[in-house]
Parts: C-alpha cells; sequence; structure tokens
C-alpha cells in the first residue's frame, strides 16, 4: 500500500479575526485601499515598494494560504493590484506574481476570479503575455550574460504553472479564450519538425488548404509582427525544453529538491488539462508527441525514483490522455478503425525495414514475420535494441516519428536523441495496446486496500487542493462521450472509497482488534456494522466466458455468529440480495487492552491488510439451501451461526491469483476475519458503477442534437428549441392560461393576433400559433451578452373546444389556478417544444408549478408520448407528484418508481403494485358497466365476464349498432325512400336512443329529441354517449394484458413499459435499476429533471440511456432541466474530489457556463419583497409577485419583533466563540444559547412552533442547538420544539415562516465563503429571518458584501417589542414603538426571556385560582377571566393550557431550564436544574452515557461533518 509522499496532517489554513486584526497588512490595507469600518475607501496613490514588500513576505511565506487569503480579504487584487496594471507596471516581477497568487488562492476557495479583470479588460492580454515571460524565466541567479533576464525561484514556477492549469480551465471566459487561441491554435505547428508536420497535414483533407492560407499570411507579416506572434506560437514547445532540462537535474539517487519535484508534477498536470479537452488538444497534441515528452518521462530518474510515485501516476494519466484514440476532427475511433491503423504501422514498419536494408538476414525475417509476433512490446524493445544509432534514426525518420532535434535532454546526446529515448519512441508508436474498453472491463469494481488507502488516489480531507494529484477531473468540455463516462466513472470509484474507508476505520476502530499470546487475533470490542468471520470458503468458479480471462462467476460462504441483540441479528439475517458487504483482514501487532491512538497511522496499529468487496446472494437454511426472500414464511433457524452465500468479484480474484502464482504467499481468500456490512441508503455505488460501465461497453446514443452540447463543443444555443428542426408551430395550452387578459398579460412585448373560429367565445382553452420569421427566429444576445429569445413577428392565439366525451354535461375537470408571469410560461413553451430546456429558478418562483405544467401540457398534446420524471430527492419527487395528481391527468397513467413512495400525502398507492391493484379493481369496475350495457342493449349471455368478451361484444354487437344507427340518421336525413326502409330505419334510431337514455340514467333528461328536425342534434348527442361506451372498451383492452399475464412481477413490468405514461423515479434510482430497465423495453419521449443543479454530472446522464436506440436513433425528443446553479451543489464527501476534481459541477451548472440560453423566472412569490432583497442581488433579474405587497400576512409585522429580519452579532461568552471539539465539528455555544432564548421568547408571544426552524452552518452546531433545546424546553409543555433544527445544506428545498440562523464562525468565514451556501441560508423564510453571527468578521467579505450591506442597514443589537403578542395587528410601515427594548448581548437576551416567562406565569395564576374558586371546569370558556391578561395577552392555547397544568400540578414545574453558564443572579429558585456544559460531543449537551451501547451513543467521529459542515450521508 503506496502512500503520498510528504503529506501533512490537517492545519487551518485560514487567517483568525485576530489574526486578521493583528496583522500589519491590515493596517497597510485600510490605509492604501480596503473598506475601512465607516464604509468609505482610501484611495492614495499606488505605491510599488508596497507590492514588493507584500509578496517578499509571501514568497518567504512559500505562498502560505492563509497569507493569501487574508490579503484576498481585503480586496487586494481587486481595488489595488489589478487598477494598478498597466503597461508601466507590467515590468514588475512583483505585481504580476501578486496577481498570478491571488488567482490561484480564489480559485482553490472556489470564489469568482476573473471578474476582477473585466474591469480594465484591455490589460489582460498584457498580463498574460508577463505571465508567460515569467513562465520561460530562470530559475538560476542571472550571470553576466543574461543579467538582463528575470529570475523566478521554481516555487514561483509552480505557481506560474498552476495559473496556466487554472487558464485552460475557464477557457468559457472570453479574456482567457483569447490567449489560449493564440497559443494553442493551428500556427502551433510551426514548431513541429518538417517531417511531423507533412504526416499531420496528409491527415485532415482540408488541413492542407488553411496551412497554405496561414503561410501566405506569414509572409505579408514583418518581422517584428512575426517575432510577436511566434513567441505565442513557439511558447508551449519552450516550456517543454525548460521542463525538461530541469526533469533530467534530477539525480539517480541521494537527496531530492522537493521544489524541483514539485515544479515537474505541475508542469505535467498542466499537459494533463491540456491533452484532455478537445480546443486545446486539437494541435497541441502533434507538439507534446513531436517532442518525446512522455518517453523521455518514463525514462528520467524521477520516475524509477519512490519518492516519484506522484510523478509516476501523473506521466500514466498523461499517457491515457495522449494515446486516448480520437480522430483530430473529435470523433471516437472505433475498434475496427485502431485496428486497422495499428496493423497499417506495423506493415509500414516492415517495409521500411526491408527497403531499408534489403541485404540483411534480419530485415527480410521481420519483413516476412506475422504482425501479431512482431506487436507486443517485449518483441519490439528485443528487435529495436539490436539495432545501432544510425540505423534507428534512419527508420524513425522514414516513418516521420524522429521529431526535433534540439531538444536535449543532457549533454552527452549531441543529436538531442539517446538511443534508449529512440528506441521507446519507436516502441510506443508500434505496440499494440490495450484498449480503453479493455482496461475498463478488466478493472475492479470493489475498491481494495492498495486504493483505499493511496493517499495520491483518495487523499484525506486536509483541504489542500492546490497540491498536484493523478486524478481525472471534470471542466467544461471532454474528449468524447467515452472519455465523459471514464472520467465520472473513475471519480465516482474513488470517492466510494473514500467512504468505503470511513466506514472501515469505524467498525476496525470499534471492534478493537488485539494480538493474543498466541498471534492470533481477539476482538475486545464490538461493532453493530461488523463481525468476525468463522470461516470463508470459496466453492464455486464458473469457468471463463469465450475471450475472456477471468471466471465467469466466483461464489464463496461466509460463516458468521450472531451472538448480539435480537434488533441487530434481525439486520443481519435480513441482509438482502445485490447488498455489498466487504471482507476484511487484520493482523494486529498491539498487544491486549493497547488504545487506540488516533494520531498514528491507522494501517499500522490495526494491522489492515486486506479488504475486497462481496455482493450477497443470500442466507442458507440448516439443510445448507438458500432462503427464498420474498416467501412470507421463513424457516425457523436454530443456534446463532448463519451462513451467507456471496459473490466475489471475478477480476480482482483473477488478479489475485495471478499474483499468488507470481509471487507465492498468503492465500488472502484464508485470511479474512471481519465482514462489514454498510447501510442500503449509503451501498447503491455498486450498482452505478455497473450501470457507466455497461453504458461504456454498450452501442447506446444520445440524440444527435444533444451530442455535442453534452461535451461542450459547437453552438451552445443549438439544442435550443428556435433552432430545432422539429419545432412546433402550434400547440394546445389546455389549462395554462387563466382568461385572455392572462393571455395579453404574457405577451406584453408581442403583437397578438385573435381568432374566433366557429364564434366560440374568447375564454380559456387557448392555441397558440408561432410563426416564426426565418430570419428573426432563435436566439440572439444582448448588447451585455445575455442570450435571449428572438421575437416573432405575430403570436396568433385560437379557443378551442375541449373533447367532450360524454352526455353528462360538461365535465368538470381538475384545473391549473396559477396566474403564470411571463417568464414562466416562457419556460412552458419552451418546455413543450422539442429540445433541450434550462429553467433557472431562485427561490420562490414556482419551479415546481413551471414543471407540473409543463408534464400536463405535454400529455394532452401528445397522448402517445412518455415522460420520465427525475429528482435528487424522494422529497422534490414526492412534491412534484402531488401536484401532478391534482391536474387533469388519468391517475392509470401514473407510476412512481423507488423509496419514499409512502411519504405522498395521499390515500392511493402509485407504487408499481398498487397500481396494478387500481388497473384490477378499475378493470372489474369496467367490466360492470359492460354487464349493464349488455342489459340496456337487450344481448343475453355472460358478456362482461373478461376483457376478451367484452372486446367481442363491442365488436359484434356495439360497434355494430352504432354503425347501423349512423346509416339510419344518414338515410333519413338524405333523399326520401320507401316507407318500409323509413319505418325500419326510424325503429333502428329509436331502439339506440332507447337503449342510451337506459345507460345514461343520470344524464340530463330527455337525452334525445324526438321532435321534427332533430336529427343532426341527436346524432351530436348519440356521438357523445359512444364515445364515452368507447372509451369503456379503450381502457378494457388495454388492461387485457393484466387478465393474460397471472403474476404480479409480469404485471408490473407490462404497466412500466406500456400502461404508464408519466413515470417519476429518483436519479438514484435510475442508476440502480438503468439495466434492469433496458432489458425490459422501457421507453419514454421526454425527460424533465427537478433539483438539476444538485445532481451529479453522471447521474443526471444516466436518466438520458434508460431506453435502447431505436432503428439506430434515440428517440428523445425533450429534455427539460430545471434548477439553480446560484444555490448547493451536489454533496461530494471528499472536499480533494469536490474542490479538485470538480466532481460538485452538475451537468445544470455546466451548461449555464458554457453559455446555453436559460430562462431565468424573475419573480417570487414565497417571502417578504424585503426578505428577498438579501439575496436577489445573486439573479439576473428578481422582483416580487403582486401578492408579496398586498397580503396581510407579507404586510403585518412580526409581533415582538421591531424588524422582520436583523443580523444579530454575537460576541465571544466568557472568552469562547466557535469551538471545534474535532475535526469540522464547529460549535458556538453564545449562538446556540441565544438562539434558543429567542425561540422561547417567541414563543412566550404565541408562536406556533410548526412555523419556527432552526438553521445551522455546520452539524456541529445543529447537535448543539438541539441539545440545548431539549434541555431548555424539550420537557417543557409551554415552550416544546421547533419545527425542524437542520443544517443549511440539509435545508435547501425546504422553508418556513420562521428562521433562526446561527452563523457559527469566530474566527474565519469558512465554506461560508461560497455565496451559493448563503443564498440557500437567506431563502429559507417566509417572513421573518433573524442572524446571529459574528458581524466584524462577515461583513467585509467581497463575495458576502451584496447581502451584508443590505443587513448591516438596521442595527446589529436585537430590538424587540415584548409587550405585543403573536398575532400582531402592527404593519412593517408603522414606527417603532416606545416599549421597543435592545439586548446587547446573549446573558441579557436570556435574562430577560426568564422574567418575561415568570411574568406570563404569574399574570395566569389568578386564572387558574378563579376556576377553582367559581367551580368552572377548565373545559369552559371563562370570559371573566380575559381582563387578568389584558396587559399581555397569551392567544396560543398550547401554551395557556400548559400554564395551567403547571400551576395546578406543583410536582412538575412548567419553569425553563437555567441558562447554561450565565450570571447566577439569573436563576431564582434553587429547585431550578443547572447541567453540565461540556460532554462528549464537546459542548454538546447529552445526556449519560451509562447503559447505552457504543453504536447509540453520539460520537465526535460519527456525527463531525466530512467537509467543513456538510452532513455525511450521500445517496
Amino acid at each position: 500500500m503506496a502512500t503520498r509522499r510528504g503529506v501533512r496532517r490537517f492545519q487551518a489554513s485560514y487567517s483568525t479575526m485576530e489574526q486578521i486584526n493583528s496583522e500589519g497588512i491590515t493596517k497597510l490595507a485600510l490605509d492604501n485601499w480596503a473598506t475601512n469600518h465607516d464604509g468609505q475607501n482610501a484611495k492614495k496613490p499606488f505605491n510599488l515598494g508596497i507590492v514588493r514588500d507584500i509578496y517578499a513576505d509571501i514568497v518567504a511565506g512559500r505562498f502560505s494560504s492563509r497569507r493569501l487569503i487574508l490579503l484576498d480579504y481585503s480586496q487586494y487584487l481587486e481595488q489595488y493590484l489589478w487598477p494598478n496594471f498597466n503597461v508601466e507596471t507590467s515590468q514588475f516581477t512583483e505585481l504580476a506574481m501578486s496577481v498570478v497568487a491571488l488567482v490561484n488562492v480564489k480559485k482553490r476557495e472556489r470564489v469568482p476570479v476573473w471578474d476582477a479583470f473585466k474591469e480594465k479588460p484591455e490589460f489582460f492580454p498584457l498580463f498574460f503575455k508577463s505571465v508567460m515571460d515569467l513562465c520561460l524565466s530562470s530559475s538560476e541567479p542571472p550571470g553576466e550574460e543574461n543579467a538582463q533576464h528575470r529570475t523566478v525561484s521554481l516555487v514561483e514556477q509552480c505557481q506560474l504553472l498552476l495559473f496556466l492549469s487554472h487558464s485552460v480551465n475557464s477557457l468559457e471566459e472570453d479574456l482567457i479564450r483569447e490567449q489560449a487561441q493564440r497559443i494553442f491554435g493551428l500556427p502551433v505547428w510551426l514548431s513541429l519538425s518538417p517531417k511531423r508536420l507533412e504526416v499531420e497535414i496528409k491527415k485532415v483533407p482540408n488541413l492542407k488548404k488553411l496551412w497554405d492560407k496561414l503561410l501566405k499570411k506569414e509572409q505579408q507579416k514583418d518581422e517584428a509582427a512575426k517575432k510577436a506572434e511566434n513567441f505565442y506560437r513557439f511558447f508551449m514547445r519552450s516550456l517543454m525544453e525548460k521542463f525538461q532540462s530541469a526533469l533530467y537535474s534530477v539525480p539517480k539517487d541521494g537527496p531530492l529538491a522537493p521544489d524541483l519535484q514539485s515544479y515537474c508534477e505541475h508542469f505535467l498536470t498542466l499537459m494533463i488539462d491540456c491533452q484532455s479537452a478537445l480546443n486545446t488538444r486539437r494541435f497541441f497534441h502533434a507538439v507534446l508527441d513531436d517532442a518525446h515528452a512522455l518517453v523521455k518521462c518514463r525514462l528520467s530518474p524521477l520516475f524509477g525514483r519512490p519518492e516519484g510515485r506522484v510523478f509516476s501516476q501523473l506521466v500514466e494519466a498523461l499517457e491515457f490522455y495522449s494515446s486516448y484514440e480520437i480522430t483530430l476532427t473529435g470523433n471516437d475511433m472505433t475498434e475496427q478503425e485502431r485496428s486497422t491503423d495499428h496493423y497499417n504501422r506495423m506493415t509500414a514498419l516492415q517495409r521500411i525495414i526491408y527497403s531499408s536494408f534489403p541485404d540483411q538476414e534480419w530485415s527480410k525475417k521481420f519483413a516476412t514475420s506475422a504482425v501479431f509476433k512482431l506487436d507486443s512490446r517485449e518483441a519490439l524493445q528485443t528487435f529495436f535494441t539490436g539495432m545501432n544509432m544510425d540505423q534507428l534514426r534512419q527508420i524513425a525518420d522514414r516513418i516521420g516519428v524522429l521529431g526535433s532535434s534540439n531538444i536535449a535532454v543532457n549533454a552527452a546526446d549531441s543529436d538531442g536523441l539517446s538511443k534508449a529515448i529512440l528506441c521507446e519512441v519507436l516502441v510506443e508508436y508500434h505496440e499494440k495496446r490495450i484498449s480503453m474498453l479493455e482496461r475498463v472491463n478488466d478493472m475492479p469494481i470493489y475498491p481494495t486496500e492498495d486504493m483505499i488507502w493511496d493517499e495520491a488516489l483518495v487523499p484525506e480531507d486536509i483541504g489542500n487542493t492546490a497540491e498536484t494529484m493523478p486524478l481525472p477531473k471534470l471542466h467544461l468540455q471532454f474528449l468524447s462521450l467515452h472519455d465523459y463516462l471514464l472520467r465520472n466513472f473513475q471519480l465516482f470509484r474513488l470517492e466510494s472509497a473514500y467512504e468505503i474507508r470511513t466506514d472501515i476505520e469505524d467498525v476496525v476502530a470499534r471492534m478493537k482488534p488485539w494480538k493474543n499470546d498466541h498471534g492470533g487475533v481477539v476482538f475486545g470490542g464490538w461493532a453493530r456494522m461488523a463481525l468476525p468471520v468463522n470461516h470463508f470458503e470459496i466453492w464455486d468458479v464458473g469457468k471463463p466466458h469465450v475471450g475472456c480471462k477471468q471466471p465467469s462467476r466466483v461464489r464463496a460462504k461466509v460463516t458468521i455468529t450472531l451472538n448480539v441483540r435480537d434488533n441487530i441479528k434481525s439486520e443481519w439475517e435480513h441482509l438482502r440480495k445485490h447488498d455489498v458487504c466487504f471482507l476484511i483482514t487484520v493482523k494486529p501487532t498491539r498487544t491486549y487492552g493497547t488504545p487506540l491512538d488516533h494520531q498514528d497511522h491507522f494501517i499500522n496499529q490495526t494491522g489492515l491488510t486486506y479488504v475486497r468487496g462481496c455482493e450477497i446472494e443470500g442466507m442458507l437454511d440448516d439443510r445448507g439451501n438458500l432462503i427464498d426472500e420474498l416467501t412470507n414464511e421463513r424457516p425457523q433457524l436454530h443456534g446463532e451461526t448463519r451462513t451467507f452465500r456471496v459473490w466475489m468479484d471475478p477480476n480482482q480474484y483473477y488478479l489475485d491469483a495471478g499474483n499468488h502464482a507470481n509471487a507465492p504467499t498468503e492465500n488472502i481468500y484464508k485470511s479474512f476475519n471481519i465482514i462489514m456490512r454498510r447501510r442500503p441508503e449509503e451501498n447503491n455505488f455498486k450498482a452505478v458503477l455497473e450501470t457507466i460501465r455497461n453504458l461504456i461497453n454498450s452501442e447506446w446514443m444520445v440524440p444527435d442534437w444533444l451530442h455535442d452540447v453534452l461535451l461542450g463543443y459547437g453552438d451552445p444555443e443549438s439544442a435550443h428549441w428556435t433552432r430545432m428542426p422539429n419545432k412546433l408551430p402550434s400547440l394546445d395550452f389546455n389549462d395554462t392560461f387563466l382568461s385572455v387578459e392572462h393571455v395579453k398579460a404574457c405577451f406584453l412585448d408581442q403583437p397578438l393576433e385573435f381568432h374566433t373560429p366557429k364564434n366560440l367565445p374568447m375564454e380559456p382553452p387557448f392555441r397558440l400559433t408561432f410563426p416564426v420569421d426565418s430570419k428573426d427566429g432563435g436566439t440572439k444576445r444582448t448588447a451585455e451578452g445575455e442570450v435571449v429569445t428572438a421575437v416573432p413577428k405575430t403570436l396568433v392565439v385560437e379557443p378551442y373546444e375541449p373533447r367532450r366525451n360524454s352526455p353528462y354535461g360538461v365535465e368538470k375537470a381538475k384545473k391549473n389556478a396559477v396566474p403564470f408571469t411571463p417568464t414562466q410560461l416562457e419556460a412552458i413553451i419552451s418546455g413543450m417544444q422539442p429540445g433541450l430546456t434550462l429553467v433557472v429558478g431562485p427561490p420562490g418562483t414556482g419551479k415546481t408549478d413551471v414543471a407540473v405544467q409543463i408534464i400536463s401540457n405535454i400529455y394532452h398534446n401528445f397522448p402517445e408520448q412518455r415522460t420520465l420524471i427525475v429528482t435528487h430527492s424522494n422529497q422534490a419527487l414526492n412534491q412534484l407528484f402531488e401536484k401532478i395528481m391534482h391536474l387533469d391527468i388519468d391517475e392509470r397513467h401514473l407510476l412512481r418508481l423507488g423509496h419514499g413512495e409512502e411519504a405522498l400525502e395521499t390515500t392511493k398507492d402509485f407504487s408499481r403494485y398498487g397500481r396494478v391493484n387500481y388497473v384490477l379493481s378499475k378493470r372489474l369496475e369496467l367490466l360492470s358497466e359492460v354487464s349493464r350495457l349488455q342489459t340496456c342493449l337487450r344481448v343475453p349471455g355472460d358478456v362482461g365476464y373478461t376483457c376478451e368478451t367484452a372486446g367481442h361484444f363491442y365488436l359484434y354487437q356495439v360497434l355494430k349498432r352504432w354503425q347501423d344507427y349512423k346509416a339510419s340518421v344518414k338515410r333519413l336525413s338524405s333523399s326520401p325512400t320507401s316507407p318500409e326502409e323509413i319505418l325500419r330505419d326510424a325503429q333502428v334510431v329509436r331502439d339506440f336512443h332507447a337503449s342510451m337514455a337506459s345507460f345514461f340514467p343520470e344524464a340530463p333528461q330527455p337525452i334525445f329529441d324526438e321532435g321534427q328536425g332533430s336529427l343532426e342534434k341527436n346524432l351530436n348527442t348519440a356521438e357523445l354517449c359512444f364515445r364515452y361506451i368507447d372509451n369503456i372498451f379503450t381502457q378494457l383492452e388495454e388492461f387485457r394484458p393484466f387478465e393474460l399475464l397471472r403474476s404480479g412481477l409480469d404485471r408490473t413490468r407490462y404497466l412500466l413499459t406500456k400502461e404508464a405514461k408519466i413515470i417519476a423515479m429518483t436519479c438514484t434510482h435510475a442508476g440502480m435499476k438503468r439495466q434492469e430497465l433496458v432489458e425490459l423495453g422501457f421507453k419514454y419521449d421526454n425527460v424533465l429533471m427537478e433539483e438539476a443543479a444538485q445532481i451529479l454530472e453522471v447521474e443526471t446522464f444516466i436518466p438520458l440511456l434508460l431506453q435502447k436506440p431505436e432503428h439506430g436513433v434515440n428517440r428523445l425528443k425533450r429534455w427539460i432541466m430545471i434548477g439553480d446553479h446560484n444555490q448547493l451543489p451536489p454533496i461530494v464527501q471528499n472536499k480533494v474530489f469536490e474542490k479538485y476534481c470538480n466532481m460538485e459541477q452538475s451537468l445544470f451548472t455546466r451548461f449555464v457556463r458554457l453559455g446555453m440560453p436559460t430562462v431565468d423566472l424573475d419573480a417570487q412569490g414565497r417571502m417578504r419583497p424585503s426578505l428577498c432583497q438579501l439575496f436577489s442581488w445573486r439573479y439576473k433579474r428578481l422582483g416580487n409577485l403582486p401578492h408579496t405587497y398586498r397580503m396581510p400576512a407579507f404586510l403585518t409585522a412580526n409581533a415582538g419583533f421591531a424588524y422582520d429580519y436583523q443580523l444579530i452579532n454575537v460576541e465571544d461568552f466568557n472568552g469562547i466563540g466557535e469551538s471545534e471539539p474535532s475535526a469540522h465539528f464547529v460549535q458556538n455555544l453564545a449562538e446556540a444559547e441565544y438562539i434558543a432564548a429567542t425561540f422561547m421568547y417567541m414563543r412566550l408571544l404565541g408562536y406556533p412552533a410548526e412555523s419556527i426552524s432552526i438553521l445551522s452552518t455546520y452539524n456541529g452546531q445543529k447537535h448543539l442547538i438541539r441539545d440545548v433545546l431539549e434541555k431548555r424546553c424539550g420537557s417543557n409543555p409551554l415552550i416544546g420544539m421547533p419545527h425542524k433544527v437542520a443544517t443549511v445544506d440539509k435545508y435547501q428545498g425546504q422553508q418556513n415562516d420562521y428562521v433562526l440562523l446561527s452563523l457559527v464562525r469566530t474566527k474565519t468565514i469558512g465554506y461560508l465563503r461560497d455565496a451559493r451556501r448563503m443564498v440557500v441560508a437567506l431563502s429559507r423564510a417566509r417572513l421573518g429571518l433573524y442572524i446571529f453571527g459574528r458581524v466584524p468578521l462577515f461583513k467585509n467579505s467581497l463575495e458576502l458584501s451584496p447581502a451584508f450591506s443590505v443587513l448591516l442597514q438596521r442595527p446589529t443589537k436585537f430590538h424587540l417589542i415584548p409587550n405585543e403578542s403573536f398575532p400582531t395587528e402592527r404593519t412593517l410601515e408603522a414606527t417603532q414603538s416606545d416599549s421597543m427594548v435592545v439586548m446587547k448581548d446573549m446573558p441579557e437576551m436570556m435574562s430577560f426571556v426568564y422574567r418575561l416567562y415568570e411574568q406570563k406565569v404569574q399574570l395566569l395564576r389568578p386564572l387558574s385560582h378563579q376556576e377553582k374558586d367559581d367551580g368552572t371546569s377548565e373545559d369552559e370558556d371563562d370570559e371573566e377571566a380575559a381582563p387578568v391578561t389584558s396587559e399581555v395577552v397569551i392567544e396560543d392555547e398550547q401554551i395557556a393550557g400548559a400554564i395551567k397544568d403547571a400551576l395546578e400540578n406543583p410536582g412538575t414545574s412548567a419553569t425553563p431550564a437555567a441558562p447554561a453558564a450565565g450570571p447566577q443572579q439569573f436563576i431564582p429558585r434553587s429547585d431550578l436544574p443547572f447541567f453540565p456544559i461540556r460532554g462528549d460531543r464537546g459542548m454538546t449537551l447529552i445526556q449519560d452515557d451509562a447503559g447505552v451501547d457504543e453504536e447509540e451513543a453520539p460520537a465526535a467521529n460519527e456525527a463531525r461533518d466530512g467537509k467543513e459542515g456538510k452532513e455525511a450521508d450521500k445517496k
């Protein structure tokens, strides 16, 4: 197990407030550029000496993150460096390097970077040129011959390379893209060797014309212009020369300079970034290959040194992308094309060798040998090694791989290429490589100990993402869809390994493995999720499939003893099929009783040796037979010994067997002594990884209109509906519009033309026709660069008559009642049209209503199409589904898959089996209607027995009579016929009318008019009757397969693939069940994704491919993504994967960054307008709906509070602010007590507990607040507990009337600097938001300044009006009350709340005594007691009743608990419980753990966040 060199343990790299205030740099900032406490900005002349002094301090600290973050807090880049960058100052190294360092730290902290440069964009090319100059400068002190050149140390050069990497990965920015085009464009081929240039130009036919055109332009330029342009064209080649010189200065042994190693690693990282994106790779790939950089890296001294493990892994990553099978045009090479290219190279080599050395015997032998005998690496190395240097050079030159001869790797190689390097170049060019598919298919699916504890692959959450790591990254663009899937596969696998490592370390630490006296293992503890293994054996190894090396299957038996509690025993016995477990081998070296030292390495202490994954097949009974988990009666098992049959990973078993054969060691599969299970919600990684691997191997395809968009290339507007070739000119909008005025309000800027066909009234429903002109249609960009939809010439609006399907009058269908805004309607129109729709929905803007209306309109416009709904969470899916149920959609077409369906607020079951039961019950209901129709038609027999008999009845009786009736009516209304025919036709008509009147007794009578001239009217009525009857038999025909399919499983499958039209599931369910759905033939036409910005890239992509292509074409027509990239991204547990690998990037966010057209909802209706302004700055346009200015709830003030929102400054309590009992488990006792007192205050005024939510930005603070509330209020019936105490991350998507928010941090802002998290925190409240935090810390944050500038317009001391009660009649505009009280700190607030509590108890005491004296029962209303509470009215019945109970039952005190550590004078009664503050979770208040098993006792290592505040329960 390899670990990364120099891995540092977590050390806080942030600057605390004390450090910020004490640093001399803070004074410099206040004196020269920063905003002071009065809000004024110091504008002194630019002083280069200050920049030099600060930069010297940065260099002395080796670019310490703490120092740079401190400078970033003061807006050093925005206010001082960049405003003063110009032609004169660009020559100063310190200025450019300072800008580079701050850009890097901003990227590291995930805050906006490039916005600062948009103030003076004309100087950015000059700055970038300065950076390039510094990259090529020497790291050695200049001599006399080059004294004018700049000297930049290796540490500084690492920063420069890091800056270039960030630039390459930010090509969506116009400033960066312009510079990248000059470096990586076609002219970069001027640096190629002539022979390689000729080879590359021949690959693409049209490229020769472009190259000739480029050369003509070059000839027209003067020498100065050529020199300036060539600097960019030869920059990467020169940078590679410098790197190779540094690389071969590394000694083969002896001391290794860390800075030199770091420089080499940073360079390779830059090369990987350039090779992994098509825009930079297209022409640069040939330059990199022509320089033989990979070969020289592989043969360098650093590659073979133990310290160079990360370097070697980076070389392997670069080799993968350099050899990626993709053409110059960006197309994937097929297996046939790869094979043809390989054999063409080998046959060309045979011809060249024979023609070059025809007289040599070895030449003839090589030329006549079979290719398969020559193309292995070993055979080629043997052949080329036997040749001399001249022969190798001659062959390489004729092939075109000789490269430039001016790149020397050491002084001994006069021509720049040693024989070893040239041999390796020829071998690498001709060897038969393992394809990407073979690598993926041979890769084990479960992580092993080598991966789990390899710090280079699965680094600890140390937050040091500035280091180089051999990890794949998710950026804006990908080479191909296979590349896209492979990167996601690798990252998802590594993220799963990190979570598995956490679980393994937890259970192994709990089990306390020690070494016994005989050298064996003894366990001193136990764990709920793990047990010792009694016996393990491999009992079935299947033969490999044809063409495969690994076994087809590997099965084993695991025996354990369940000597645990019954509930835990039941959990083990109910392990389900396909549950994943892990088998662990520990060989501890610690003797019995030695405690685990958490500072020491975990592996060394526990002796953890092997980890292998397995999949449960089932548990065996006493006879050794597999127990069927679906059976209702499980067999009775005796004893405590249980045996499970498991599937092992065949790929891993094959590798282990090969390693054991090559180097005989201990048999891994006989050494397991621990089996670990995981929680089901955390254990779906295997299914998702297998899904991704199947996608890589399968012949799937995405629609053509979506392919380039997914990869990030081409026109970002190409998938918009206005650019689609199959856009629809006319659409029915059903119940979207409420009136014709609503239509006009939605199209204020567009000419409308109203048509009224058939004299219909101008009222809903409406049909819209879009006559888009080809010149004006589509999308366009405004002057600000914003993409908007072009306005059509005229939009035609016409009403249409809804189709009636019965004679019962106009059906009162469920209709929409939401008056959609113009932008909401724009989103609905876009969602109904084919193509990609991105809807950005800020908080409270009706995203769900828009989604539901799109689904409803698609359902009614295209009844034959099927729509798939995907969300991130079950909660969001249920909210969406509940609204769909209330629209005019036949419930037989609705289906909800996955867990969480039970949380739907309905008595109906929309699961698969629930829908089957509904169909069967509906079938019986319809068959009874058929029997009734049979009676009305006087047909003998039992035709309502089955759907089949009903079908025959319809065909031979109902349909025949309907046809006879229409024929008779037609003859009667036409020319006269014979009297006999008239009588016969009249009788047919009368009989049909009579039967219909009998079948529809509840319809308005009489149904038919028997008067003269009523034939046409009666025919219309008869058509309504027949439609109703025809619909009955149509449904029965759809239900007929449910009669033929006997098993419930078959019925559910048919329902899923044929009957359901709207299918809903979570993205997790889609990933787990993708293979099953594809095999069932599941099909759909539209995909709608809610919470799209919270879903991982790959989990967003998988739902697009849950079906097989039809005739080589994907039938997907619409993809609607609804989300908000300005709120929190997907949850990633490992911070390195989140930040360094950019795994937190959702596909929705990537599309927005690429500039794809979006519909930005711009009006919220959830909260007060005053609360909306706290976060509206984050969006383009965000206003308020009219009802937020009219509804009484929004106009009335919050009872007891002077303001509807307020930021309250919370100082240290007893000298303590934030504390961190364990890593990332941050708490703040002062804020917790302040919030608890505020909650008690609100409850005493009558606020309902269910209307109050308490949020915290850290999980540790959530636990602390919850414990304080449980101690203060939990057992007190007067107060109770709030609706929810949660973290901000977990509360996204939820809301409440009043929110109390704890910011927790007092030393550093931490990850709260991410404005997305602050947007979520500020947007959860509807009526009142009260924020508790350290004001001086947050107010100067550049990223949060728009919000805090609004908050700081109000006092930071808590302003209360305690003489009010909930609800109050005071309005927001009313002047402040004279009885307003100002709380200066937390102890004063707690004292005040306690006195208020006592006051209310005393005021209600006379009421209780009066009721007893008068003999009045407690249930009666005593109006005479009202004056007693006239001073302070208690309107909350729960509080009033609790006070009465407390007064009448002295044994149960209703007095709240005393303050945790407040002054003693605040405790007037001696019988109040005083509880300790500090417990097992730092400042968390917990009960005594005596008698509680360690799995249930809260512990710091279980409750910590895992990533600075995010909760570690990823689904």
